[in-house]
Order: structure tokens, then sequence, then C-alpha cells
């Protein structure tokens, strides 16, 4: 196991199409670290026992902000809504734990799920954020769904509130913002090979590697 003054975190946010999740892989590469991304997912449901799918229906962007108005407005709830609170913060904690196990382990990259949260208190963590311009992100959404630009537009809006208000919920910071990370980069400036030597730049002066 590296030791604890070797080991590199890096945690990597994202809007939907910037790139990111291609940037957080790239660095994991340069860097020799274990990427996770739904990994984590599947990680988690090892340590709690519940089956994969059950987090994939409570991932970060799938139903988030419809369960938190649930949890605010217990009166329109069906009478799930205490399942509903016990599932999302269950979830959380077991994905939580896979995400702090994972980083004992080793230098790894995690994307999303809140791990600059989690991983608050580790050493050697670098918390990114990757951005892109509007137009380059639409285009990106359409390439990858094979959609127009309004459903790629109604698909980001969705996407990125949900993961906005599952972020913010969680821990207290607000998604996005550069005062919630160490840095924000827009990809579309350097591309995503530039981006990646920057972000790889900037990581390794912040540690001092």
């Amino acid at each position: 196991m590296e030791s604890a003054d070797k080991r590199i975190i890096i945690n990597v946010g994202r809007q939907i199409g910037s790139g990111g999740h291609v940037v957080a892989k790239r660095l994991a590469e340069e860097f020799g670290c274990a990427f996770y991304d739904r990994e984590l997912l599947n990680l988690a449901a090892k340590e709690s026992g519940f089956r994969e799918k059950f987090f994939e229906q409570n991932d970060e962007q799938c139903g988030f902000f419809r369960s938190l108005f649930h949890l605010h407005a217990p009166h329109v709830s069906d009478g799930s809504f205490y399942n509903d609170a016990m599932s999302q913060e269950s979830l959380f904690k077991f994905q939580s734990d896979a995400i702090r196990k994972a980083a004992t382990k080793g230098p790894c990259v995690f994307v999303g799920r809140c791990a600059d949260y989690v991983l608050r208190d580790f050493r050697n963590v670098v918390d990114v954020f990757v951005t892109a311009d509007i137009d380059q992100r639409l285009q990106t959404v359409c390439q990858r769904d094979g959609c127009g630009i309004d459903a790629a537009r109604k698909l980001i809006a969705n996407g990125e509130r949900e993961r906005a208000a599952y972020y913010n919920y969680y821990t207290g910071k607000k998604w996005g913002h550069s005062e919630s990370y160490d840095l924000c980069v827009n990809s579309s400036r350097l591309g995503l090979e530039g981006t990646v030597a920057f972000v790889k730049e900037f990581v390794e002066k912040t540690l001092g590697l």
C-alpha cells in the first residue's frame, strides 16, 4: 500500500458533455491511479449487500431531485416518504464508505458522487471541476445520445439540476461554483488533451510531486 505521503487522490466534478469523464480517466492513466466512476456503485453494492441496480436507481442524477422534493414535502408522498429518506441516506453512506475504503488502498481518481466532500479529511487531495462551452456540450450530447439539440438541452438541464441538488444537499457546498474546488477548468479552451496536461501540471505543483 502507498504511504499517506505518496498517495494521490484526484476528485473530478463535471458538467454534462464537458468531457470531464475523459479527463478524469486520462489523469488516472497519467498518474497510475485506480479509476472510479460507476465502479463505485459496484463497490458500494458489495459493501452493503444490496444489488448494484439498487444503487444505479438512486445514483447522483437518477431521480434524486424528485426524492429530495419528497424529503421536504412528505404530505404529498404516497407513503413511501420514510423509505425514500432511508434509502437515500443509507445509499449515500454505503457509497461514501466505499469511496473512503478505495482511497486508503492507493492513489485514485474519483468522478463525482461527492468524493471531494467524503474525502475532505484525507491528505494529498486535489478537487477539480471541468466545464465547457454550452454549444460544445450540446454537440457532445447530441453525438453521444443520437438526439437533437432540443433534446440535448433538456437532458443537460434536467441532469445538472439533479446532480447539483445531490451535491448541494450532501456537501453543504455549491456544485460547479469555484469556491467548492481547487481548480475549475473550461475544456473548450485547451481541448481534452490540453486540459489533461494542464490539470496534471496543476496537481503536480499543488502536491509537490
